[in-house]
């Protein structure tokens, strides 16, 4: 493998000043967003998040979440960086599977889907990226009963159909959000499970190619 690396972050919420601050992120080769760029946004608003993110690096792969609104995925696919339900092959042998919205959430937000959607979409990433050597999964929606999905009142929230397909595909590299208390890391079987939290905290994801495969690591800026 080469010396690349990339740089994952997402649950922006329309709070994207922290980039500015991650000092590796001109040298990456992607900057992949998880969702959540938006707080039920507009265009404009998801546009302004997009040109602070593009002043930095301009390779961006990203995807909406819960609270973005049709208009922003819109935006997203006019710019082909949209990667939600999407293959893309970054070269390599690595390759990223993507799925944004989320599971149903006691909020009525814009852009939540059942369960079985969430699933589907995500088994069909993964069946099409069995191709790859090395898989980054980029899933709005945590695995269910991980560190990642964990509110502060110790109950979990994530999906129990994406930690079943991870465990069953265990692609190389998991970086998931939505949760924003679920700051942290695990492995499901040999995948890397990260969430880097609320991005204003600062937090973020980078990965690298090393010799030995995919390695990722959770960062702040602060």
């Amino acid at each position: 493998m080469g010396n690349r690396h990339w740089i994952a972050f997402g649950d922006i919420h329309e709070r994207i000043d922290a980039v500015a601050r991650i000092d590796d992120i001109g040298s990456a080769s992607g900057v992949f967003l998880s969702g959540d760029l938006t707080n039920v946004g507009t265009r404009e608003s998801a546009s302004r998040i997009l040109g602070a993110v593009a002043d930095r690096n301009p390779h961006i792969f990203a995807q909406i979440g819960n609270m973005d609104t049709p208009a922003v995925e819109r935006l997203l696919t006019e710019r082909k960086i949209n990667v939600h339900a999407q293959v893309t092959d970054l070269g390599g042998g690595v390759c990223l599977a993507a799925v944004g919205y989320s599971t149903p959430t006691p909020f009525s937000t814009p852009s939540e889907v059942s369960e079985a959607q969430v699933c589907q979409w995500t088994r069909d990433v993964l069946d099409r990226a069995d191709a790859f050597a090395h898989v980054i999964l980029m899933v709005h929606t945590p695995p269910h009963g991980t560190v990642v999905d964990r509110l502060p009142s110790g109950t979990h929230v994530g999906s129990p159909g994406v930690r079943a397909l991870i465990e069953k595909y265990q692609p190389a590299i998991v970086i998931t959000g939505h949760i924003h208390e679920g700051v942290g890391e695990e492995r499901i079987g040999r995948s890397h499970v990260l969430n880097p939290g609320n991005f204003a905290k600062g937090g973020y994801v980078r990965i690298d190619e090393t010799p030995d495969g995919l390695a990722a690591s959770l960062r702040s800026v602060e």
